[in-house]
């Protein structure tokens, strides 16, 4: 299972985080959200893939950060439709790139609260890569809460998903156990975002840390 730490923000905190070894950082660009980045991303280590975050943005305006930043993920938050990822796929796969495992990876967000018509996600199955169920809020992303996992139970595609809102030290054991689940069966990574900040984009690194090592611990 692997671990994506969003939000990030700031450079120093940036290095300390990525000295934990996550999977995935994600950079989010959306100016009404506290977390907007607009700053310079440090060397980080191959092994994270650097993950740019947008919100109804143009594609041209992603393709713009894609190749500035040299993201290797792009997680798409918005009202984006099949069609519309279709055509950022198609034009993410025409940047160049020195090997197959530079593929960029596309993320479509869904968020869910109580219920959730999983017929939603079929025109985009075969054209993300991944999906990620956000806990349906105020904001988009950053809501702090969790929605009722038990929803996923319903998921019936074969699309790997991420699990992501509200997720704290606190659901550590409600991971582990929904990890143990037949409904995560499809289950690709957990996102963590506001519940591990000291301020927004600024990351709490020592809860990270011992966050990280439990999660390592009971890795299958």
């Amino acid at each position: 299972m692997k671990l994506k730490v969003c939000g990030m923000k700031y450079e120093e905190n940036i290095e300390a985080v990525a000295a934990l070894r996550p999977d995935y950082l994600g950079f989010i660009f959306y100016k009404k959200s506290p977390r907007h980045f607009e700053h310079t991303i440090p060397q980080l280590p191959e092994s994270i893939k650097k993950t740019g975050v947008f919100v109804d943005a143009s594609i041209d305006f992603i393709l713009e950060k894609v190749a500035m930043y040299g993201f290797r993920a792009v997680q798409l938050h918005g009202n984006e439709t099949a069609a519309y990822c279709m055509e950022l796929k198609t034009r993410l796969q025409t940047m160049h790139t020195t090997a197959s495992s530079n593929k960029i990876e596309l993320f479509k967000v869904f968020s869910i609260k109580d219920q959730f018509d999983f017929n939603i996600l079929k025109p985009y199955e075969g054209i993300v890569d991944y999906f990620l169920f956000d806990t349906k809020g105020k904001e988009k992303g950053g809501n702090g809460y969790v929605f009722d996992w038990s929803v996923l139970k319903e998921y019936h595609s074969t699309t790997p998903f991420i699990l992501s809102g509200g997720i704290g030290p606190d659901e550590m054991n409600a991971v582990l156990s929904f990890k143990n689940s037949p409904a995560s069966r499809y289950l690709y990574a957990i996102d963590v975002n506001s519940k591990f900040e000291i301020e927004p984009g600024l990351k709490n690194v020592d809860q990270l840390k011992t966050y990280i090592a439990k999660l390592k611990n009971n890795s299958n």
